[in-house]
């Protein structure tokens, strides 16, 4: 599946901008982190662009999130197990052993603290700095949704929490315009 034919998939299944918005930066951040792993940039954000794709349909029944997305990819021919198992993972349906696993279930929370420190602050993404985040990380009723489990979960891959904020966090200052941000 090319990026184009998942852009198009996600513009079908998916009606909520913002939800749209927070597809994009896990995918930014997974591109970003792939070449640390020598691994192909392309098909990590695939997994970032597609791992919410029936978010809005199993919200209500989160057993079903992550499986309904893998059942439509897998009905359209895509058959990437590596991506499929990502997808299941970060939905918590099993537990992360790969690198692209575990960097999902890092990048998805971080995403979300990313933006939420986005705009409380005065310049948006363009202006946020790694200490800027940082400090909103540790703040406990900041983005609560956001979690800090799942974030420090980067330790997992061999990055130390700082390093890991900074990747994703220019990743998604480079898409900034199409986040709204």
């Amino acid at each position: 599946m090319t990026r184009e034919e998942a852009l198009a998939l996600v513009k079908e299944q998916v009606k909520t901008t913002n939800l749209v918005k927070h597809m994009l930066a896990v995918e930014a951040g997974l591109r970003a982190l792939a070449p640390r792993f020598s691994e192909n940039p392309e098909r990590w954000a695939l997994a970032g662009l597609l791992h919410d794709l029936d978010y809005e349909e199993t919200k209500q029944d989160p057993g079903r999130h992550g499986r309904l997305t893998v059942e439509l990819l897998e009905r359209r021919g895509f058959a990437d197990q590596e991506v499929l198992g990502a997808i299941l993972a970060h939905a918590g349906h099993r537990e992360p052993h790969t690198p692209l696993e575990r960097a999902l279930c890092a990048v998805d929370p971080l995403t979300g603290l990313i933006v939420a420190a986005a705009l409380v602050h005065p310049e948006r993404l363009a202006g946020l700095t790694v200490k800027n985040v940082l400090n909103r990380y540790r703040e406990k009723g900041f983005a609560r949704s956001a979690s800090r489990e799942g974030i420090a979960r980067c330790r997992e891959l061999g990055l130390e929490l700082e390093e890991f904020v900074g990747i994703v966090l220019t990743a998604m200052q480079g898409i900034r315009k199409e986040l709204g941000l």
